[in-house]
């Protein structure tokens, strides 16, 4: 189980983001096995362009929300998580790396999976956003492109110094990254997207550790996975497939019950599906209740694992 700590901001403050750290700490207790942050480095018109989300306690989509809505830092919020904690993954999940240069990246990451002890999975993104990369000055028709390069940049300086590498958009002679991180290959990696189309299973099968949809893959995405991982050697049972409750909310201003939420739980397993993510503001209203709430969501979860 995996406790979604990003866009909770009907349960706190978004400038009170020590309460994210606390959360951290209940979910391990708990029993979670992850907790996950995401995130923007600004936010532009087009946040907003499809409309403000009807729930405030809905997912962030593209386009569904206010350009006020809070995007900390998520690398330095899963430090803090990280030096509290002790067993519990940290996800920074929709990392914009095409935002970033890749030695830059590979650092911050680096240093946060050897802090953790081998605790950080990274999901590289694109994300959707045009008016952040206009604001951060990189083409948004290249993004993919350059996150494909970073991913071959990070996977050479993670294994090796001293490194060179030449590209379209990164080179260097003779850089040394150390300390590395706390594997020889890097953190775990996820990939994900709205379909498994050729460059999301082209970056799984090169680098991944696990597949992070957005929404339910159709039979025809795991398909395609399945056969390109086969091509390459590896099987799908490799990938970590993450998956989450499904959420129906009675009105606007309501919370969804937890457990008709968690009645999808058993048909993902059945279809491989081995790690479930939960966002709490979708089913409570008050921090106080996150203890209770958290162990509630595991004591479901050991019994549907247990049947």
């Amino acid at each position: 189980m995996l406790l979604i700590l990003s866009e909770n901001w009907t349960l706190t403050d978004g400038r009170n983001l020590g309460d994210l750290v606390r959360w951290a700490q209940i979910a391990e207790d708990a029993g979670f096995d992850s907790v996950m942050i995401s995130e923007h480095i600004v936010l532009g018109p087009d946040a907003s362009d499809k409309g403000v989300m009807a729930n405030p306690r809905a997912y962030a989509l593209p386009g569904n929300q206010d350009p006020f809505t809070p995007w900390p830092n998520s690398l330095m919020l899963l430090s803090a998580m990280a030096s509290v904690t002790s067993r519990i993954r940290l996800v920074a999940a929709a990392v914009l790396a095409p935002l970033r240069h890749p030695l830059l990246l590979a650092r911050e990451l680096g240093t946060l999976d050897l802090l953790s002890e081998g605790r950080l999975v990274v999901q590289p993104s694109v994300s959707w956003s045009r008016d952040e990369y206009v604001a951060m000055g990189v083409p948004f028709a290249e993004r993919g492109r350059i996150l494909d390069e970073q991913l071959a940049v990070m996977d050479l300086v993670f294994r090796t110094s001293p490194a060179s590498y030449h590209g379209h958009y990164f080179s260097f002679d003779d850089i040394y990254l150390e300390p590395k991180a706390f594997r020889n290959d890097g953190p775990r990696m996820w990939f994900g997207g709205q379909t498994a189309h050729g460059k999301v299973v082209e970056r799984l099968v090169r680098y991944g550790h696990g597949f992070h949809p957005l929404g339910a893959p159709s039979p025809a995405d795991v398909q395609a996975i399945r056969t390109a991982m086969a091509s390459a050697g590896r099987d799908l049972s490799d990938l970590e497939m993450v998956g989450g409750v499904r959420v129906e909310f009675p009105d606007d201003h309501s919370c969804a019950d937890i457990g008709k939420a968690m009645d999808s739980v058993p048909g993902q397993l059945e279809r491989g599906f081995t790690t479930i993510c939960v966002k709490p503001s979708m089913f409570i209203d008050d921090a106080r209740e996150l203890p209770a709430f958290c162990a509630d969501v595991m004591r479901r979860a050991d019994s549907m694992a247990a049947h």
